[in-house]
């Protein structure tokens, strides 16, 4: 870590900020490949960019091979002050935007993923609404996990994130968004699919293969899928219905996200006057923020959706 005090604070440009950047979406892609979509530049300009950048600070930051692509336990320290460096400029950027009275400059949002298909479309009108007000103004979304939202807000590398309410952070204001509905399906391949799904029993889906979510969920939630047989998870929604959508899992969905299947009849609801459940989604920012035109003014466009 001496080595990149010793140099960046007086030597640091665009050019080391534009490699810097090339290193972190490598390392948050895991590899070379990956990067090259994310970045949208070819593969030897980004092994150019990560040599340049091994040779400036004099540390080999990864090993990338026909062994495969791993970090080093240097470039994890690279990569941790990378995270706050970029995270200091947009920081920067933020006062001058508060200090401006026109609107321009970038807005981060972190969205849960799956919720386009929402038909309140709160998110979407107000960007649309937002866009016409600040056309200037670049937007930049990233769908996350809602704990990896709610850090990056708290750390400030995100302006405003949408997440499902699973626990309040003393961190954070909530501005309630709207509640989404879930239920349990299974798809046309499955052997529950042609039978009377208004009335089964826990016995009978015990034997059944189902799919849970990984990520947290309040009790009462956990409580409806504790009898299932789970024999698989997912990260994310449509994870979900990539396993159920196979005919060999049930699992719980959206609405609004199965009912593209629904209309094919692709996917029915198992029971779903009783094996359901509601979700509240929130927009969160940071308590204590620096005053940003850009957010308390795309806020403002937010509450007009209500």
């Amino acid at each position: 870590m001496n080595k990149i005090k010793n140099i960046l604070p007086h030597r640091l440009g665009d050019s080391h900020i534009r490699i810097l950047r090339i290193f972190k979406a490598v390392i948050e892609s895991g590899g070379f490949a990956a990067a090259e979509a994310e970045l949208n530049i070819s593969r030897p300009a980004i092994s150019n960019a990560m040599s340049e950048l091994e040779s400036l600070l004099n540390m080999r930051l990864c090993h990338r091979g026909r062994t495969g692509f791993s970090i080093t336990e240097q470039g994890e320290h690279v990569y941790n002050a990378t995270l706050q460096l970029l995270g200091s400029l947009d920081t920067f950027k933020s006062q001058i935007n508060a200090i401006n009275t026109k609107l321009v400059g970038d807005l981060n949002i972190g969205i849960t993923d799956n919720l386009v298909t929402n038909p309140q479309m709160r998110i979407t009108r107000s960007l649309s609404t937002f866009k016409h007000r600040a056309p200037e103004v670049i937007f930049n979304i990233q769908m996350m996990p809602p704990y990896d939202i709610e850090n990056a807000v708290l750390e400030g590398q995100l302006h405003i994130g949408v997440v499902p309410d699973l626990r309040a952070l003393s961190g954070l204001n909530y501005l309630p968004l709207y509640k989404e509905k879930s239920l349990l399906y299974c798809s046309a391949q499955h052997p529950l699919f042609k039978q009377d799904l208004n009335t089964i029993s826990d016995y009978a889906l015990e034997k059944y293969d189902a799919v849970l979510p990984c990520y947290p969920q309040p009790a009462e939630i956990k409580q409806q899928q504790k009898r299932f047989k789970a024999s698989a998870t997912s990260t994310d929604r449509e994870g979900i219905a990539f396993l159920i959508l196979t005919g060999r899992f049930i699992g719980f969905l959206p609405t609004h996200f199965a009912e593209r299947w629904v209309v094919q009849d692709l996917l029915r609801a198992i029971e779903p006057h009783k094996r359901n459940f509601y979700t509240n989604f929130s927009a969160i920012t940071r308590k204590g923020a620096r005053p940003n035109l850009i957010t308390e003014a795309y806020l403002e466009e937010l509450h007009k959706t209500a």
